[in-house]
């Protein structure tokens, strides 16, 4: 009998036992999964650049007034997020990612009754800002930390590129519905796209490696399943209070507002209509935006990989630095038709659009350890406000000045200043080896 005595083995809460994973980790079966979900519900990011000349042709509200609404629409994507990832160590995350994307279906759906502005801003603004940001980059981050140890920057790369993958997969047919059925098909294509998802997350989706009684991809051991953890809302925001007691918070934060500012807020909410304004038409337009989409994709799994190997406050820097240049570019590029420069411009811009995140998510985890998750979801929320300003501003300015080109300009000196701020984030210092006794 001797030869079968074994080390006991751990148990997780729901008492499965711990087994041997097969030869492909569950841990990218999640990871697929995820990637699925994300690109599912992207569609609804694909639709406010899309419905800003629409609803002011029809409507006749002033571009500011639908700016205002796509804003609140960001910033409670932003603001959202920490929570989100507090309720989703409490509730789990098929739970809160299912509900989430209800929430989104029914807010685009309502908007096809809508009559009056306050509408759009709590269906489209409220409803779908509040859903969006329970499947923010927090999610990403919590599949990421909870599902691996080893890969975690690649894998961070691929879940973020998602959200440009469903950009690309939405994007030219949206703009033709709008262009040729009105925007009212969009709308409702955008719910259904988001309602198909849920099934899978349900299904497929696991919360923490322990509930197959495995662990996770590259680590040396088995952790049982944590406990949920109570009062959501008041971790979010404990864990808030001590982060922005450090230097390395605010600066996260402040450069990640500025990258809202320079993508959603401003290229993809603007991009379409200041093309239109030269005379492009919406769905040669919405076309270049997916094809950023389809070298953001490449962008930033590279990102993810850079980041595994360098040290992630440089690449912040580079990062930031050439996206300012090619902003304060873009207003001599725009025209009717699309010439090669503006090709270059897409492939430049596209492969920088979020690479910021890996190495954004990497500082998190190096400065803040168990709560960089949720830490990452309020450094999430200044990106969000970032690009609420700027979708707000920037329709203000076309209303003011006819035209873009200053904002346009204003984002491109932004980001050199982000590169700066990237550059004064510290490492944390390794902890001492303790002496040897003498």
């Amino acid at each position: 009998m001797g030869d079968v005595t074994q080390t006991s083995v751990p148990h997780t809460t729901s008492e499965q036992p711990l087994r041997r994973p097969p030869r492909v980790h569950r841990a990218w079966f999640v990871a697929a999964v995820t990637f699925v979900t994300i690109i599912g519900a992207a569609a609804f990011a694909s639709l406010p650049g899309l419905l800003i000349e629409p609803l002011h042709a029809e409507f006749e509200w002033s571009r500011g007034t639908i700016g205002f609404a796509v804003s609140v629409n960001l910033a409670l994507y932003g603001l959202t997020a920490p929570f989100a990832a507090a309720l989703m160590d409490r509730y789990g995350i098929r739970r809160v990612v299912a509900v989430a994307l209800t929430v989104i279906a029914a807010g685009s759906v309502l908007t096809v009754w809508m009559t009056a502005p306050w509408q759009l801003i709590l269906y489209w603004g409220v409803l779908v800002g509040l859903g969006s940001g329970s499947m923010a980059l927090a999610f990403a981050a919590t599949v990421t930390n909870r599902w691996f140890v080893k890969r975690r920057g690649l894998v961070t790369g691929i879940l973020t590129a998602a959200g440009a993958s469903g950009q690309l997969v939405f994007l030219p047919l949206l703009s033709w519905l709008v262009e040729n059925h009105e925007w009212r098909p969009a709308a409702i294509t955008v719910a259904l796209c988001a309602l198909a998802v849920v099934p899978f997350v349900w299904l497929l989706l696991r919360d923490h490696p322990a509930d197959v009684g495995i662990a996770a991809y590259g680590a040396e051991g088995f952790t049982p399943k944590p406990d949920p953890v109570p009062g959501a809302a008041r971790r979010a925001l404990a864990v808030l209070f001590r982060a922005a007691r450090t230097g390395p918070f605010w600066l996260l934060a402040g450069t990640f507002a500025i990258c809202g500012a320079s993508t959603n807020g401003l290229v993809k909410t603007h991009f379409v209509p200041a093309a239109h304004d030269h005379g492009m038409p919406i769905t040669a337009a919405a076309s270049l935006l997916a094809v950023i989409g389809v070298f953001d994709v490449v962008g930033t799994i590279a990102s993810g990989w850079f980041t595994d190997r360098f040290e992630a406050r440089r690449l912040l820097a580079v990062y930031y630095a050439l996206r300012g240049v090619s902003l304060l570019f873009l207003p001599m590029l725009l025209g009717p038709t699309v010439q090669p420069p503006m090709i270059f411009f897409i492939v430049f811009y596209g492969l920088d659009w979020v690479a910021t995140v890996p190495p954004t998510i990497a500082l998190c985890r190096e400065h803040y350890g168990d709560d960089s998750a949720i830490v990452f979801g309020w450094v999430l929320a200044s990106h969000q406000v970032g690009a609420a300003v700027v979708a707000f501003a920037g329709g203000v300015v076309r209303d003011v000045f006819g035209e873009y080109d200053v904002i346009w300009y204003a984002s491109g000196a932004l980001c050199a200043a982000a590169a700066l701020m990237a550059l004064v984030i510290r490492r944390k210092p390794l902890p001492k080896a303790p002496r040897a006794a003498v």
